[in-house]
């Protein structure tokens, strides 16, 4: 499964601006630059908005850990960056384990990081399971 596809599935797509749990304004698959109450998009729009932000995401994950990845890894990190931000990433556990090459600790950190607000959100849970299956180690 590639990055594209897991953001796919985990966030879904909604052509109406709508707040998210943080009461931050989103659309089309958790697009939030400039994003304001009212807002719509297409289709198209949401998709091209997609491929820019995973493009970002994982221009991010590459200039903070270059890698060598385990296979997999590349792509369900990008879906964390996307999903969390680079900052969260880059002041983790998770971050250190990705530079030492720590894969098993990698998937296990993964795991984690299923919280929003101080409370488990089931739907984090999953996403942060389907991230850590990707990665074959």
């Amino acid at each position: 499964m590639s990055a594209i596809d897991l953001v796919k599935q985990f966030e879904g797509c909604r052509l109406g601006a709508y707040p998210d749990v943080r009461g931050i304004w989103t659309i089309g698959y958790g697009h939030t630059f400039m994003v304001k109450p009212g807002d719509t998009c297409t289709q198209e729009q949401a998709d091209a908005w997609l491929e820019e932000d995973l493009d970002e995401a994982h221009h991010e994950l590459i200039q903070t850990s270059p890698g060598p990845f385990a296979p997999g890894a590349e792509d369900a990190l990008t879906s964390f960056v996307f999903n969390l931000g680079i900052g969260n990433y880059h002041n983790s556990t998770l971050h250190k384990y990705v530079d030492a090459g720590n894969w098993a600790a990698v998937k296990t950190e993964l795991l984690k990081w299923d919280h929003s607000q101080g409370q488990v959100i089931a739907g984090l849970l999953r996403r942060r399971e389907a991230e850590s299956a990707l990665i074959l180690v």
